[in-house]
């Protein structure tokens, strides 16, 4: 009798919508590089790095804390946080999103920034300050809400801030759409594509 072939300890998660929902601001063709190529080679990437390691059996999130700022383990955890940073980004997105937040959130936004433009316009201002590759974040810090921007695989995860969603900008997600036209990518995202509503089931 044949063993039981063991699935690999980390797994590329499905996307939480059709390849196409997000057109026309994020093509189907874009989805296709991001999630089915680059997403998936971190997954890959990071099983075979992790395989017969003490970190082989931990959780992703378990990794990311453990190998974070480690100079012997950095190929691990920039691996692993890709994979976790890109799971989080899908679910920052969603078709015909954008708009006004849940009661709950908006109360916070306003609380934390004087609105929702307000909140929006940092959000942009750290998506397309990020220099290179990166992200921006929209994260809950004690009783506030802050923007916070990091760069390549890095991400509040670790530091303390709780993430509530993300823009990713590395060029991957947006070149195929807009060149080197970065900030109507993410206008485009956060005025169509954001989701408030896993924002706020983000709030705890």
């Amino acid at each position: 009798m044949n063993a039981a072939v063991q699935a690999p300890p980390i797994a590329l998660p499905p996307l939480p919508f059709e390849q196409n929902a997000l057109e026309p601001v994020i093509s189907g063709r874009t989805l296709s590089f991001h999630y089915g190529k680059h997403h998936k080679t971190y997954v890959d990437t990071l099983n075979k790095l992790i395989a017969g390691t003490e970190f082989a059996d931990l959780p992703l999130e378990r990794i990311i804390e453990a190998t974070d700022g480690s100079t012997e383990h950095a190929a691990i955890f920039n691996n692993a946080a890709q994979v976790w940073n890109h799971t989080f980004y899908w679910h920052s997105l969603k078709g015909k999103g954008g708009g006004e937040p849940p009661a709950a959130l908006k109360k916070l936004i306003d609380a934390s920034f004087g609105g929702l433009d307000a909140c929006k316009k940092e959000l942009a201002a750290a998506a397309m300050g990020q220099f290179g590759s990166g992200w921006a974040w929209l994260v809950k810090d004690g009783e506030k809400l802050k923007v916070l921007k990091t760069g390549n695989a890095q991400s509040p995860l670790a530091k303390g801030p709780k993430p509530l969603l993300t823009i990713d900008v590395w060029e991957h997600a947006y070149y195929l759409d807009y060149e080197n036209r970065r900030v109507d990518y993410v206008t485009a995202v956060l005025d169509k594509l954001v989701n408030w509503g896993f924002a706020e089931q983000n709030l705890g």
